[in-house]
C-alpha cells in the first residue's frame, strides 16, 4: 500500500533507507516531480489495496524525496551563511565604531534589514511550501552577497585608516625619538665644552699652568724635578707664566714670549688663549734649540733671551 506523504524532516532517513530498486528508477521520478509526490500522497487506503503501487511509482516517490531533501539542506547551508553574514556586518560596525577613525565615508553602516527579512521567512523551514524553497533560498543567498560585500569594502576602508594611524604613530614618535637624541647631544656637548672651559679656566692660571708643563715636561720629554725647576726659573723671567703676556717693545707672546706670537699655531689654532697650547710649543723649541731647560735657562742668564 501506499505510504503517507513524508516530513522534510524525515527526508534523510528516508534517503538513507531507500531500496536499490528505488535508485534505478530515479528519471521517472524527477519527472514526477513534487506535485507527483503530492498525488501518491493523496490515494485513499482503500485504492490502494486494490491496486498496489507499481515499481515505477515507487521510484518517483524516492526521487522526489531526493530532490526535496537537496532543497532543504541548500536552504540550510543558505540560512547558515546568511546568519555568518549577520555576525561579520555586525562585527565590522562595531570595530569602525570603536577605533574612533575616519574610514572615508560619512555613512558606515550596513543595511541588514532585507537580510534579516530573509532569514526570518527561511527559519520557517519546515513550515514553507516545498516549492517556495528555491525563490527564498535564492533571495537569502543575493542578500547575504549584498551584505558581505558592504561589510569587506568597510573593512578595506578600516584596514587602510588603521595603517595610516599606524604609519603617523611610528613617524611621530621617530620624530620625538630623534628630537630627544638631539637634544641629548646638545646637553652633552653643552657639559663637555663647559668641562673644557672649566679645566681651560685652572690651567691657564700660573699655578695651572706649572702643573701642566710638570707633566708634558715628564711625559714628553723625561725632564725630571731638576730641569723642571730650571724651566720655572725660565719662564717666571719671561712671562711670570701669563699666558696673555705680551711685550710691546719686541711683540714676544704669551707663556714661554714666542717671538712672533703666531709661531705657537703650529702646536694648535687656540694658542691665543689656551696656555697648554703654548707650553706644548714653548717645550718643543727647548727641545729642539737647546736640548733641556737647564741649558735654555743658563743662555739666558748669560744673554737675557734665550
Amino acid at each position: 500500500m501506499l505510504e503517507a506523504p513524508l516530513t522534510r524532516r524525515a527526508l534523510r532517513a528516508r534517503r538513507e533507507s531507500r531500496t536499490p530498486f528505488a535508485h534505478r528508477a530515479a528519471t521517472f521520478g524527477v519527472a514526477l516531480g513534487l506535485a507527483g509526490l503530492t498525488a501518491l500522497g493523496a490515494v485513499t487506503p482503500a485504492i490502494a489495496a486494490q491496486s498496489p503501487v507499481s515499481p515505477t511509482v515507487s521510484a518517483a516517490k524516492g526521487s522526489a524525496t531526493d530532490t526535496l531533501l537537496a532543497i532543504s539542506e541548500q536552504a540550510q547551508a543558505t540560512l547558515d551563511a546568511a546568519h555568518t553574514a549577520l555576525g561579520v556586518a555586525s562585527t565590522v560596525e562595531a570595530d569602525i565604531a570603536a577605533s574612533g577613525l575616519d574610514v572615508g565615508v560619512v555613512d558606515t553602516s550596513i543595511d541588514t534589514d532585507a537580510l534579516q527579512g530573509a532569514i526570518d521567512q527561511l527559519s520557517a523551514l519546515d513550515l514553507l511550501p516545498a516549492l517556495m524553497l528555491p525563490d527564498i533560498t535564492d533571495a537569502t543567498a543575493t542578500e547575504t552577497k549584498q551584505v558581505l560585500a558592504r561589510s569587506a569594502v568597510l573593512r578595506d576602508r578600516l584596514d587602510a585608516a588603521e595603517a595610516k594611524k599606524a604609519a603617523e604613530e611610528a613617524a611621530a614618535k621617530a620624530a620625538a625619538e630623534a628630537q630627544k637624541a638631539a637634544e641629548e647631544a646638545a646637553a652633552k656637548a653643552a657639559a663637555d665644552a663647559a668641562a673644557v672651559a672649566a679645566a681651560l679656566a685652572i690651567t691657564n692660571t700660573p699655578e695651572g699652568a706649572q702643573a701642566t708643563a710638570a707633566q708634558l715636561a715628564s711625559a714628553n720629554y723625561g725632564w725630571g724635578s731638576d730641569e723642571f725647576s730650571c724651566l720655572v726659573s725660565l719662564w717666571n723671567k719671561e712671562s711670570g707664566w701669563n699666558y696673555q703676556a705680551y711685550n710691546d717693545s719686541s711683540g714676544a707672546t704669551g707663556i714661554p714670549q714666542a717671538l712672533p706670537g703666531s709661531k705657537m699655531a703650529s702646536a694648535g689654532s687656540d694658542w691665543e688663549s689656551n696656555a697648554t697650547t703654548q707650553i706644548v710649543w714653548g717645550l718643543g723649541y727647548i727641545a729642539s734649540v737647546y736640548g733641556s731647560p737647564c741649558s735654555a735657562w743658563s743662555h739666558s742668564e748669560a744673554t737675557s733671551w734665550y
